[in-house]
């Protein structure tokens, strides 16, 4: 019976292709994921040494965030911000990740018996042809990581469920998190910046790292399966515990707190925001001692000890003083008052002032690389968490569309020249 090619290749450890550095040196990751999460998971194995190969479909232009905007232009390229700072210390393979196209199989499933880890959000792999069963076959030690807007049938759950489409703002809607959000006046709505994707992907890189710890004392792979929704419904605190033990509901109240202050948001002189917080009897006291304010007129039992005490003439009273200090003052000017008086607060700010904060330049936080496909030196936001031992480190930028297909065929599959240029024109690795 004639052997497959994956089947006769031999397995070579990682790194072959990035250096060797951090506490996930060693593991390589594949990657058949688009746009936030799944990307940014294998970002973050990646920043700490992990060899990452990310899929991406030639036809289609590679991942969608290469052309999300808003856009980073150099000469006529142009490529988005998005894929700039998320899509470092990877490789690029051009690769029509289908299965049921015979040198797509030959190319994945010896990519699958070369990694330790799969990550996709691909969803609907088994129209691809790839199942977990057989993926365990190739490779028994592999982490497969599914990460999807409702969950995989293998995990159980409605089939319709799991079909649909998923992104972010749909999370924060499913899960209940979006209807707490904003005034109660008011339509709900959604946080911006892809939070929920940012967030499944810290959760299912958790969950890649258990399993690839018991992987190496056990020799046996699993499966993982996170999802967009639940991943908000892990952070929605107490309010499912609340409504199964006594039917209570909370309901969206802005950006002020009725059941204690100070607490909220408060205009500042110049337009900027102050939020401040102070829950508890010591927090209040030092708030109002911060500010001059008379604390034993304004008692914390009296003006914040509970929504009524908030609600009261007396407690109304305070919120005035409060409005009145900051609009006397520029946010600058509060900010350093709340500091210098260990009160808790922090200043609304831009993307531009934070890059400005000295705090975040001292803590090593921005760092330089050249885009591969530009071409051409940016800053970017760094490596965190940060580690005393074996730190992350960035040693490329964000790769062009296939930069590195013929030389992992080479290097790590064994291909020649001449099978690499067999498979051109045939819609496999262009």
């Amino acid at each position: 019976m004639k052997m497959n090619r994956w089947e006769k290749l031999e397995h070579k450890p990682a790194p072959l292709f990035a250096p060797a550095f951090g506490p996930l040196a060693g593991i390589r990751v594949l990657l058949n994921g688009t746009v936030v999460a799944a990307p940014f998971c294998a970002t973050m194995m990646s920043d700490f040494g992990a060899e990452v190969i990310a899929l991406e479909r030639p036809k289609v232009g590679g991942d969608p965030a290469r052309h999300q905007r808003p856009q980073i232009a150099e000469g006529n390229k142009h490529i988005g911000g998005g894929w700039v700072q998320n899509s470092r210390n990877k490789l690029s393979f051009a690769l029509e990740t289908n299965l049921n196209i015979p040198e797509s199989r030959e190319i994945f499933l010896s990519l699958i018996k070369n990694s330790d880890v799969w990550i996709e959000n691909m969803v609907w792999i088994d129209k691809l042809g790839i199942s977990d069963e057989m993926l365990m076959e190739v490779n028994p030690k592999l982490v497969i990581c599914h990460i999807s807007g409702y969950g995989t049938s293998g995990f159980g759950g409605d089939q319709r469920q799991i079909n649909r489409p998923g992104y972010d703002p749909l999370g924060q809607s499913e899960s209940g998190w979006a209807l707490l959000q904003g005034y109660p006046d008011r339509e709900p709505y959604y946080a911006q910046q892809y939070i929920g994707d940012y967030l499944t992907g810290l959760i299912a890189v958790n969950g890649i790292l258990m399993a690839y710890m018991n992987a190496q004392k056990t020799g046996k792979g699993q499966s993982i399966d996170a999802s967009l929704t639940e991943s908000w419904m892990r952070l929605m605190d107490d309010n499912f515990v609340l409504w199964t033990t006594s039917q209570t509901l909370k309901h969206r109240q802005g950006i002020m707190q009725t059941a204690f202050q100070p607490a909220g948001v408060f205009e500042c002189g110049d337009g900027g925001y102050i939020n401040l917080g102070s829950y508890g009897k010591t927090a209040y006291n030092n708030v109002l001692k911060g500010f001059g304010i008379d604390s034993e007129k304004y008692s914390y039992e009296e003006c914040s000890s509970s929504p009524e005490a908030v609600a009261s003439p007396l407690g109304r009273e305070l919120d005035g003083i409060f409005k009145k200090f900051f609009k006397e003052h520029t946010a600058q000017e509060a900010i350093n008052i709340c500091i210098d008086n260990k009160i808790s607060a922090a200043h609304i700010k831009t993307a531009e002032e934070v890059y400005n904060e000295p705090h975040w330049h001292l803590r090593g936080d921005w760092v330089k690389y050249t885009d591969q496909t530009l071409n051409k030196d940016v800053e970017a936001f760094g490596i965190i968490p940060k580690l005393s031992e074996t730190p992350g480190q960035v040693w490329r930028g964000a790769p062009a569309l296939g930069q590195d297909t013929s030389r992992v065929l080479t290097e790590l599959l064994g291909y020649n020249e001449n099978e690499i240029e067999a498979l051109k024109g045939k819609g496999v690795i262009d």
